[in-house]
This record gives C-alpha cells, sequence and structure tokens, in this order.
C-alpha cells in the first residue's frame, strides 16, 4: 500500500451517497433469507457476487430490488444499518448520511414503523458505541407516481425530526425530474433537506432540472453536467455539491476506465465534489476504495483528496458548527500525519 493510500485510509471523512438496501454483503444476504424464509437465486455467496457483472443502471437495479426481498424485520433494518456503521467506524468516516427506499418494502407488507424502527436504532447505538454520527436519507422512486412520492412524504411525517433530507432514485432514464416538481416543493415546504440522482445515465438536461425546476440542495452523480458548460458554470457559481461514485460508474459502464472518469475535471472546473460508494459491496469498495482507486487512476494530489475530504463534511446535511469541526478534525489530521 503506497503512503497516500494509507493517508487516505486513516484521514477523517463523510460519505454522503450510500443506499442501505446496497450494502448488504452477500453472506449477509444469504443468511437474512434464511432467517426470512426466502428463497433466491443464488445458493452460495460466490455465485452472487458472480451476478455482480451489471450491463447497465437498469441491470444492476433488477438484482437491488430482488435483493430487498431479504429484508422483512425491523431486526434485519438493524442489523444491515449497523453493520455499515460499523464499517464506518473502521474507515474513518466520521459522519454517513444513508438513502433508503421505504416504497420497496410497504408495498410487499412490511410495516414502515419496522423499517424506521430498526435503521433509527442501529444509528443511535452506533453513535453511543462508536461515536459515529449520521443521517437518514428517505428515498422516493422515480419510475412510480408523483402521488405514490407524496403519499411516501406524508407516511414519515412521525419521524420528521430523525430524518436528515429526501432523496429520489431509481431508472433515470424516461424519468426526468421534472415529474416531480410539486414533491420536491413540498418537501421544501414541509422544511426537508433534498438531493436527487441525475446525470449518471440521464443527460446534463436532468441535472439542470434538479437545480431550475427542483431547487434540490445536492445532485447525486451529476456526471452529465460537463456536457452543457452553461450548467458546469452554474454548478460552479452555485456551489451546488455532487454526490460522485466512481466505482459505481466504472461497474455500471457510465466510464469505459476509471482513467477516464470525469472527477479531475470536474475539480478544475472548480465544482462542489465529494466521493461516496454507493452500493459497496455491488460495485467493488467502500469510500476508502473509492478514494485510493481515483487518487491512484486519475494522479490526483494530497491537496486534491483533502478537498474531497473538506467537501464532504460542508455538503453534509448538519449544522456550520458540526461542519466547521470535521474540517477541523481533517487540518488536525494533516498537522500530525505529514506524508513523506
Amino acid at each position: 500500500m503506497t503512503h497516500l493510500a494509507e493517508f487516505i485510509r486513516q484521514l477523517p471523512k463523510a460519505e454522503l451517497h450510500m443506499h442501505l438496501e446496497g450494502s448488504i454483503e452477500p453472506e449477509v444476504m444469504l443468511a437474512l433469507a434464511e432467517r426470512n424464509g426466502i428463497k433466491l437465486r443464488w445458493e452460495t455467496a460466490d455465485a452472487l457476487r458472480r451476478a455482480y457483472d451489471f450491463s447497465s443502471l437498469q441491470d444492476f437495479l433488477n438484482l437491488y430490488f430482488e435483493g430487498c426481498r431479504v429484508l422483512v424485520q425491523q431486526q434485519d433494518f438493524y442489523d444491515i444499518t449497523r453493520a455499515y456503521l460499523r464499517k464506518c467506524a473502521a474507515d474513518q468516516v466520521l459522519h454517513a448520511e444513508m438513502f433508503i427506499g421505504p416504497q420497496s418494502f410497504t408495498e410487499r407488507g412490511v410495516t414502515l414503523q419496522s423499517l424506521m424502527d430498526g435503521v433509527l436504532g442501529a444509528m443511535d447505538d452506533a453513535h453511543r458505541e462508536d461515536g459515529i454520527g449520521s443521517g437518514l436519507l428517505i428515498s422516493a422512486h422515480r419510475h412510480r407516481t408523483e402521488t405514490e412520492a407524496l403519499a411516501l412524504l406524508d407516511s414519515i411525517m412521525p419521524w420528521q425530526d430523525r430524518v436528515a433530507g429526501i432523496g429520489m432514485g431509481g431508472p433515470e432514464v424516461g424519468n426526468p425530474p421534472s415529474k416531480f416538481v410539486s414533491f420536491f416543493a413540498e418537501c421544501k415546504r414541509r422544511g426537508f433537506k433534498t438531493s436527487i440522482h441525475a446525470g449518471e445515465e440521464g443527460p446534463a438536461a436532468y441535472v439542470r432540472e434538479a437545480i431550475e425546476l427542483l431547487n434540490v440542495d445536492r445532485v447525486d452523480h451529476g456526471n452529465a453536467a460537463l456536457n452543457d458548460p452553461s450548467l458546469v458554470e452554474l454548478l460552479r457559481q452555485r456551489q451546488i455539491p455532487l454526490t460522485v461514485c466512481p466505482l459505481s460508474n466504472l461497474r455500471l459502464k457510465g466510464v469505459r476506465s476509471l482513467e477516464l472518469h470525469p472527477l479531475r475535471r470536474m475539480l478544475e472546473k472548480g465544482l462542489f465534489v465529494t466521493v461516496n460508494s454507493d452500493d459497496p459491496p455491488y460495485f467493488g469498495g467502500y469510500v476508502n476504495e473509492n478514494l485510493i482507486e481515483v487518487q491512484r487512476c486519475l494522479g490526483l494530489s494530497r491537496e486534491d483528496i483533502l478537498t474531497l475530504a473538506k467537501n464532504s463534511f460542508r455538503a453534509a446535511f448538519i449544522d456550520e458548527t458540526a461542519k466547521s469541526r470535521f474540517v477541523a478534525s481533517i487540518d488536525d489530521y494533516v498537522a500530525h500525519h505529514p506524508l513523506p
């Protein structure tokens, strides 16, 4: 391991774009299936891993939603959340914001109470036992209707003070942000921070819609924005955070190689970018692996890595005092860990 890779592993950081449903390691998925009497297509963890050869976002989502079936009871949601936050503790992720899409579960009879109690209980235990800060992001599905999204928003209101923000994911092409103008306006009216996946497989126009029509606080992915120079300038001027997921882009064929990933160009153009893992077991790495691989493949400097780490805290849905404290932890780390 290079000195810079070890520097990255121990560097304080946040993760802002990670889906709990996509954090289930193969062995855990099989164990949960057995616990809940669910028959999967794969008999072994190795067979499941071999299925992680995706041709597109939709190809991945087909497997992703099938994996959601193993999450049935409160303990299941607790276990996957606690496992991810233990990984955060090991990887020096001091604050994690995690998506979950309740519609995948409530449509087949899982109660929202079970989901929320499991996830929030694990978050509370992680904070008490490991000192990890975290935020829950409720994700609506863009392939469903706006009416369904609004119903989801109503359903989570009993937990409003425990929800850090509202997001939106799912199959992007054919489901533009403009489908959900009223939904995002209502999220804002109720006081929620917002984000949406845009520009992963969809065009730059979807990123523009997310900013101009939905007025989101963050854009998840955002890669396609580089195809529109005026949009790049808008993102730069407004300093709207982009939660970029390099290994995800590679495994879903969004880029042919990490050497061709747009992250370096985003940094050079002054965009407010962060690095995240998206669905780590499926794509071959957690946030540290994403940072290490893009540093290696793009030749990022230590200063680039520090910018990405500080951006991860500055883009978080936390108060300014907490942001300042976390950024100071990076400066303190650097002062005590100079590179040779």
